[in-house]
């Protein structure tokens, strides 16, 4: 029997437009369980930094994450699982087209489909099933033995677990990782980048962008896809950019 192919995908800000746990957290202060004054502070600053491109999305995210996993051990686990229905009901339809498409193009030509993600298993699952993925992995929100979530974490956003997950997957699979795609937008996913034959940077962060630039192999086999607005635009790896903030005019 000849090996499987596989496309990996990494979900926030690769298929879905934002990300499963902002959209969980904000969804969970709409719902008052969580005081709405904890995003006034300094999370709604950072926000309004990100937003204006004058901050780091990364420490808007640190922190939000921090409120994030201190308040889940305060909500009851049928509570945090209704709102969590409640975000794939309402908000799972904000996809990229360019993955919404591919993801389509896989499961037709027979790919296994697989989601490795840094937001919670508990959203995740709920995305893939949405997406009709073969499998996923994503970080483990630990619970006690009452069922409510400790505190504890084993995340799935960084490289070095996600090039440890497509191990796990290629020997429960028998995936052939020279013929296989991996789909991401951060540095996070440059392990699973690393591991494929077709390697796809959607929507780039810089410092992603600046990694593939360092790396002559990676640039030489990753494609770049920008989406903005109705468009679609591919690119390869030598694509050039400018800074911003070196721009005084």
């Amino acid at each position: 029997m000849s090996k499987r192919i596989a496309a990996f995908f990494d979900v926030d800000g690769t298929i879905f437009r934002n990300s499963l746990l902002i959209e969980h957290f904000k969804m969970l202060i709409k719902y008052d369980f969580i005081d709405e004054a904890t995003f006034v502070g300094g999370i709604k600053n950072k926000f309004q930094k990100w937003e204006e491109r004058r901050g780091s999305y990364d420490e808007y995210l640190d922190e939000l994450v921090d409120n994030y996993i201190k308040y889940l051990s305060k909500i009851p686990n049928s509570d945090i699982d209704y709102v969590a229905n409640r975000v794939i009901e309402q908000k799972s339809e904000k996809i990229y087209t360019y993955s919404r498409e591919k993801i389509k193009e896989h499961l037709r030509l027979g790919h296994l489909v697989i989601i490795i993600s840094g937001s919670p298993m508990f959203l995740v699952e709920k995305m893939a099933k949405k997406l009709h993925a073969h499998d996923y992995i994503a970080t483990v929100y630990h619970t006690d033995k009452d069922g409510r979530y400790n505190g504890e974490l084993t995340p799935m956003w960084d490289s070095g677990s996600k090039f440890k997950a497509i191990d796990d997957f290629v020997k429960k699979y028998d995936i052939d990782l020279e013929k296989s795609y991996a789909y991401g937008d951060t540095t996070g996913d440059l392990g699973m980048f690393i591991k494929v034959g077709y390697p796809v940077a959607i929507n780039p962060a810089k410092r992603l962008f600046e990694k593939i630039q360092s790396d002559e192999d990676l640039k030489k086999r990753i494609q770049i896809v920008v989406e903005r607005k109705d468009m679609i635009y591919l690119l390869d790896g030598t694509v050039k950019y400018f800074n911003l903030e070196e721009k005084n005019d």
